[in-house]
């Protein structure tokens, strides 16, 4: 099993927990960007740049995922993408996409962004806090504890 991360848009703390995760469990992590990124010099990290672009690091991650292995992402539309392909897909809020979660996660995503293209405002997520994070970390070491 891997870990991929869509690393653009994962927030700091939550790499860093997943950072300690890898190197506690020595579980490899592709980390897949569009931009410059430091990461943690380890041999269980690789960082793959792809070119700028619309969902060219989402077709890099579903291009290598593979069954079993887990993507951190926020991208409602990439972990329907890995999902079918029998992977699994983790919100940095914490929420576990299964096969059995996603189509009706995406169905939410896709009525909430028709509503914001059509002009009516739908606010936004709220802000990334202390109980987001631990979500995330308590599904995390889940997820691992099953390997």
């Amino acid at each position: 099993m891997q870990l991929f991360m869509d690393a653009d848009a994962c927030p700091r703390v939550i790499k860093e927990i997943v950072y300690r995760a890898i190197a506690r469990v020595k579980l490899p992590l592709i980390m897949i960007t569009n931009q410059t990124m430091s990461v943690p010099q380890s041999p269980f990290i690789t960082l793959i740049n792809v070119d700028a672009g619309a969902d060219m690091a989402d077709d890099k991650i579903v291009e290598l995922v593979q069954p079993g292995d887990l993507v951190i992402t926020a991208d409602i539309p990439l972990a329907d993408r890995v999902v079918d392909k029998d992977a699994y897909a983790l919100d940095p809020r914490g929420a576990f996409h299964t096969k059995e979660t996603i189509k009706q996660r995406l169905a939410i995503r896709n009525l909430m962004d028709h509503l914001r293209n059509s002009g009516i405002p739908t606010g936004g997520p709220a802000g990334f806090n202390p109980k987001d994070r631990k979500a995330f970390a308590d599904q995390l070491d889940k997820f691992i504890a099953k390997q």
